[in-house]
C-alpha cells in the first residue's frame, strides 16, 4: 500500500528554521500533486502549502515568504522548507497525496505527521 512518512520536526527557537521531509512509497510522486497540512492542539487543521505536478506552488498568506515546498522526484520525496519560525507554527505537520479540483488542492492520502515546536 502506498505510504507517506514525514521526518524532520522538533523543537526549535523562534527565528529558527527546519526541513520537513515526506518520503512516499508504491506510488510516483511526480504524477501527483502534493501538500502539506498542519493541526495546532485545539485549532482545524489547515493547508499550508501545495505543489502541483508542474511544481507550481502556492501557500497560506500566514506562511509566505518563510516557507517553500519542493520535491525531488528521483527520490520520491516532498520537502517542506521553514524558515523565520515562530511559536503560532507549532503543530503536527501531515504530508499528503493529493489532486487539484476547480484550482484547490484536495488532499487524498494522509502521512502520520511530524511534531513542530517553536518555543526559547
Amino acid at each position: 500500500q502506498v505510504q507517506l512518512v514525514e521526518s524532520g520536526g522538533g523543537l526549535v527557537q523562534p527565528g529558527g528554521s527546519l526541513r520537513l521531509s515526506c518520503a512516499v512509497s508504491r506510488i510516483i510522486v511526480s504524477f501527483y500533486a502534493m501538500g502539506w497540512y498542519r493541526q495546532a492542539p485545539g485549532k482545524q487543521r489547515e493547508l499550508v502549502a501545495s505543489i502541483t505536478t508542474f511544481n507550481q506552488s502556492d501557500y497560506a498568506d500566514s506562511v509566505k515568504g518563510r516557507f517553500t515546498i519542493s520535491r525531488d522526484n528521483a527520490k520520491n520525496t516532498v520537502y517542506l522548507q521553514m524558515s523565520s519560525l515562530k511559536p503560532e507554527d507549532t503543530a503536527r505537520y501531515y504530508c499528503n497525496l493529493g489532486r487539484y479540483v476547480n484550482s484547490h488542492y484536495v488532499p487524498d492520502l494522509w502521512g502520520q505527521g511530524t511534531q513542530v515546536t517553536v518555543s526559547s
